[in-house]
């Protein structure tokens, strides 16, 4: 199918971009494609105007500063999966990206476009959430940061308004005795995560200090899971207590739990904590605690 008539517009700037975005009310950003153009071939999405910001070169590249790496919007999946400084540094981010999709996804999509649409099942927002990463957006009144965990609200929606543009992700360096893992059961065909879940774990005096755990694909946006996290502080992981602390993700679910034709919301919910239990065990081995 095509999609309907659209004008189409490439800016060469950050500047460039909010003038377009004024002049084009209801433009929809275009970065890899991967995201916006199926869905406007199926006309779910018919935007008047295309501003194309695949060119811009400041939103891409990752760099290291201290204690946080930053990722520019434009850096593809297949780059973030390939880099040693994620790889070090955030270990569940890079094995994540590692999992979208095909190589022609990772070598096109990026990672700015893929949490701006925020699929619930998309691998990436559920890791971020679990990472405590940041999102930098710049808007016509400046540069504003969100968490991560506050960023996504629902099925394809999140706090970014119409006419901000989403910059560049930065994510904590992982501390000595700090591990992170992303484990999914993925989709045979699209790889889009049925059940995602990501752990970070830190470790002190032979116990877990902190966690954050994050689930994706069978809630409508990437979220924390408390309950879990509450299990496992102060815990020093063996397989009971990793078991005991997975059996608690349906408190943490409740009532909302997506459900299709390939899992329905019962399926899900039942699988879940077998998941959950395999990104604590995976991030617990490599914070050093298992």
């Amino acid at each position: 199918m095509y999609s309907a008539n659209f004008d189409y517009h490439r800016a060469r700037s950050l500047a460039d971009v909010h003038r377009l975005l004024a002049a084009n009310p209801g433009a929809k950003l275009l970065a890899g494609g991967h995201s916006l153009i199926p869905l406007m071939k199926l006309r779910l999405a018919a935007p008047p105007a295309v501003v194309d910001i695949g060119r811009i070169p400041e939103l891409r590249g990752i760099s290291r500063s201290g204690d946080t790496i930053r990722i520019g919007a434009l850096t593809t999946h297949a780059e973030i999966a390939a880099s040693g400084d994620v790889q070090k540094a955030a270990p569940a981010l890079a094995e994540a990206a590692g999992m979208i999709g095909d190589p022609a996804v990772r070598s096109r999509g990026t990672i700015g476009g893929n949490i701006a649409h925020a699929d619930p099942a998309s691998d990436l927002p559920t890791v971020l959430v679990a990472l405590d990463a940041r999102i930098v957006v710049v808007g016509p009144s400046g540069e504003r940061t969100i968490a991560a965990d506050g960023f996504f609200t629902g099925i394809m929606t999140t706090t970014l308004a119409e006419n901000e543009v989403l910059t560049a992700i930065v994510v904590p360096v992982a501390a000595r005795g700090q591990g992170s893992a992303y484990v999914k059961f993925s989709h045979p065909a699209s790889r889009y995560a049925v059940i995602g879940v990501a752990a970070s774990i830190a470790v002190a005096n032979s116990q877990c200090s902190a966690a954050r755990v994050a689930l994706g694909g069978l809630v409508p946006h990437a979220r924390r899971a408390a309950a879990v996290e509450k299990a496992l502080v102060g815990k020093g992981l063996d397989a009971a207590a990793i078991a005991a602390a997975g059996a608690q993700v349906g408190s943490d679910l409740g009532a909302e739990v997506n459900g299709d034709i390939f899992a329905s919301a019962s399926y899900r919910k039942a699988v879940a904590p077998v998941y959950v239990k395999r990104a604590i065990a995976a991030a617990a081995a490599r914070a050093g605690l298992a």
